[in-house]
């Protein structure tokens, strides 16, 4: 039999509409901040929906030089940035790691969507010589890996998922299991996205995905509440540094949580609907906790997807139940999305980094704008205000278009070896 090797979080980073380091990330969760606003980067007069939760206050030119900074998506900024802040917060520096022992695994669901439009707006109107020649090496989706290891010269397994709204989940799951198998001592993981651009918003709007409610943006994003009406759209990145056990202990690392376990399954239902008897997210929910050799009543604490849809936070609900039991009851089970929107391919790196934090500091993030329970949701939404309670073990979840479902499990780390 094989020995699985234990992983741990040593470091954290993240951009995200409330924080852009994972301080002031954690400060603004629990105090139920609102990253929502009207969208600013464009006219969005036309829009039914208006409002979004974007990163504020990051300016490239502050971590590239000029050069550099344009020749990088936005996407692959975001990632890059949280990536040396997970690297820096791990206490590595370049010349302290084996660089070929060490990978990039980062998850992007849909890329450099910004620059299609832009540049397809070239074609149209100056022609095919003038188009960019980076842009195809912008766009793509495995740029924030490939940026990643350019940057900090990590040479080991390099990858990226792409997943929709799994993706980030599915890149942190992905990067446990290399590291436990033994293919790479660590992993830069996460997720990362930037799609608030005239073509992203109106692809959501018109399939009546986002929330409309263009007066009260703060209050727009409603998980599990009776009156939700689509998901804030968001961007951003959130960035784990996995480490093997033995390699981090031997140089010191401080370890901020281990991941324990990893499961992930599909739908095969729709498109962009979730199987309505949430049968997918339970089996994906039950291998998390298979993995990671635990009992159902071993979790404190579920980071859900919750998104704010009608369809996802009933189905989400009843995928929690099937998978516990009466035991669901017993949860606390709430959603950063109030606070963030729904940072698409990123939303699983930065709900994972709130995940490991929830459990470090033994407080739960609240779900905002929790104000009229609806009965098809009926768990412990944690409404309003962070709850201070001891957290051991803990799910995040992440569900994706598709069918995509993505479950990881944290653990407070014990040295008990």
């Amino acid at each position: 039999m094989v020995c699985k090797k234990r992983v741990v979080v040593t470091g954290l980073g993240a951009i995200t509409p409330i924080g852009n380091d994972y301080r002031s990330f954690w400060d603004s969760l629990i105090a139920g901040k609102s990253g929502a606003g009207r969208i600013s980067t464009f006219d969005v007069s036309q829009y039914n929906s208006q409002i979004a939760a974007e990163v504020r206050n990051f300016n490239a030119e502050d971590h590239f030089d000029k050069k550099e900074a344009r020749r990088i998506e936005r996407f692959c900024q975001f990632a890059i940035v949280a990536a040396r802040q997970a690297f820096e917060d791990a206490g590595l520096t370049s010349d302290s790691v084996d660089k070929d022992k060490f990978g990039v695994l980062v998850g992007v669901g849909i890329g450099g969507i910004g620059l299609i439009e832009e540049q397809n707006q070239v074609l149209v109107n100056k022609g095919p010589d003038r188009v960019t020649p980076l842009l195809i090496p912008k766009i793509i989706p495995n740029m924030a890996s490939a940026m990643i290891a350019i940057q900090l010269g990590f040479k080991g397994p390099n990858s990226c998922s792409v997943t929709a709204c799994a993706s980030g989940a599915n890149a942190i799951g992905d990067a446990f299991k290399i590291i436990q198998r033994g293919d790479a001592l660590g992993m830069i993981t996460g997720g990362a996205e930037s799609a608030i651009t005239p073509l992203g918003l109106a692809g959501f709007d018109n399939m009546r995905a986002i929330t409309r409610r263009n007066d009260e943006p703060e209050k727009a994003s409603r998980p599990f509440e009776r009156d939700r009406d689509g998901f804030l759209i968001g961007e951003g990145s959130g960035i784990l540094f996995l480490e093997e056990l033995d390699h981090a202990r031997k140089r010191g690392a401080r370890i901020h949580a281990e991941i324990v376990g990893y499961g992930l399954s599909c739908d095969a239902y729709h498109l962009t609907a979730p199987d309505p008897k949430g049968e997918g997210a339970a089996r994906a929910i039950t291998a998390a906790i298979h993995d990671a050799e635990i009992k159902p009543q071993d979790v404190n604490y579920i980071n859900a997807h919750g998104t704010s849809t009608p369809l996802n936070d009933k189905t989400e609900t009843q995928s929690i139940k099937k998978a516990f039991g009466e035991y669901a009851y017993k949860i606390p089970v709430s959603s950063n999305k109030s606070m963030i929107g729904h940072l698409l391919g990123g939303a699983g790196g930065a709900e994972a980094v709130s995940t490991i934090l929830t459990i470090g500091n033994g407080i739960i993030p609240p779900t905002i704008n929790y104000d009229n329970p609806d009965p098809e949701c009926d768990l412990d939404y944690v409404p309003h205000t962070a709850r201070k309670r001891p957290v051991d073990i803990a799910l995040s979840n992440s569900l994706g278009f598709g069918g995509h479902n993505a479950v990881i499990a944290f653990r407070k780390y014990e040295d008990n070896d």
